[in-house]
């Protein structure tokens, strides 16, 4: 029995969007794999952790109904590595799956789509935000880097999303840096706070254009729902207090060094060949209108960048870790940055002109 004849690339696009859900390795097998369920003219696929859950619509496909599992990743792997311009026939014979591209023949197993999970949307829409695509990729981009991994306090391993007014704001911290974004809405929505799961975050910026086409937002009292053209992410949410990252914010930090972000960048870059593989320290030497990079290495060798920048205040030496200073230049595109400082004791503040929204926050180090 035929079930689909579709071209290569109209398959490989919400293969792509819903591949990343699936884990290599499950207590569950069924969770390896994709549901592909017609309905009418409509092809709906289909794959869940059972944490997260993303779905992706195909309209006007010919054909019975049908509805049928087949790994995921083992599909889309095939699909993509077939020419573009080749042609598919996808046939179901006996627990397995066919698929067809001229002259090649794939054989999958399969199994029982009454057995796939689904994750229940919950009912009810505490707060419901629209944007535009291009708009929330940028704004997690500036934030995303931060977001801890793996770690204990499973609430860092995440992003916190803060609907307040015509304000949506986004803030990430790993316990050492904190980056935070905001961006006006065109309607102003319910105040609510929700952390998402880093995953969750990771699949939304792939799925995400940079175009004006928009994305909903709608979220739940345990979960959130995220719409973008045909597709479709259900999340959980991280049930657990985030930090209070308007106390981690600095103000009044008095000595302030303006540089340009791509020789800041480079230096650090230079500089971070010698740094301490371990704890990977650079320290900041800043005086009358110059910045000094340094890295050491347990081997006594060392790294010195010096670059022009505005500075007029005191002196100050600082260390921090040179991967989160690149993380936080790289997250942006401006062509110069501001860093603030009170002491070498105390945190520093990375913003710019050209992103109003943006605070990056990063705690000192010893070095």
């Amino acid at each position: 029995m035929v079930l689909l004849e579709t071209e290569r690339n109209s398959l490989l696009a919400p293969l792509a969007a819903t591949v990343g859900v699936v884990e290599k390795r499950h207590t569950l097998p069924i969770l390896s794999n994709v549901l592909l369920q017609k309905q009418g003219d409509r092809l709906t696929l289909l794959a869940t952790d059972l944490e997260l859950q993303v779905s992706t619509v195909l309209e006007g496909k010919a054909g019975e109904d049908f509805a049928i599992t087949v790994a995921a990743r083992k599909l889309f792997d095939i699909v993509r590595a077939l020419p573009e311009d080749a042609r598919l026939k996808l046939d179901s014979k006996d627990s397995q799956l066919e698929v067809r591209a001229g002259k090649s023949k794939f054989t999958l197993q399969t199994l029982p789509a009454a057995d796939f999970p689904r994750m229940e949307t919950s009912a009810g829409v505490a707060g419901e935000v629209s944007l535009p695509q291009k708009k929330l990729k940028h704004l997690l981009q500036l934030v995303q880097f931060a977001m801890a991994q793996q770690d204990i306090r499973y609430y860092l391993n995440g992003m916190l999303l803060v609907l307040d007014g015509t304000t949506l704001r986004v803030v990430a911290t790993d316990g050492h840096r904190l980056s935070l974004a905001e961006t006006e809405l065109e309607q102003a929505g319910p105040q609510k706070e929700v952390i998402i799961p880093r995953k969750t975050i990771v699949e939304l910026v792939k799925l995400l254009a940079d175009s004006e086409e928009p994305v909903t937002l709608r979220v739940g009292e345990n979960q959130v729902t995220i719409e973008l053209g045909g597709t479709r992410l259900v999340s959980k949410i991280v049930d657990g207090k985030f930090p209070d990252y308007q106390r981690v914010i600095p103000v009044g930090h008095d000595k302030k060094l303006v540089v340009s972000r791509q020789l800041a960048g480079q230096a650090l870059q230079r500089a971070a060949i010698l740094s301490n593989e371990k704890f990977r320290g650079v320290r900041l030497v800043m005086g009358a209108n110059s910045l000094t990079v340094v890295c050491n290495n347990n081997e006594q060798e060392e790294a010195q960048e010096e670059i022009e920048a505005k500075y007029e205040s005191d002196p100050i030496d600082i260390g921090f870790n040179v991967t989160y200073l690149q993380d936080g230049l790289n997250a942006l595109s401006a062509d110069e940055v501001t860093i603030a400082f009170s002491d070498p004791n105390s945190s520093m503040l990375l913003t710019t002109e050209a992103e109003p929204g943006f605070k990056y926050v990063v705690m000192p180090m010893r070095i």
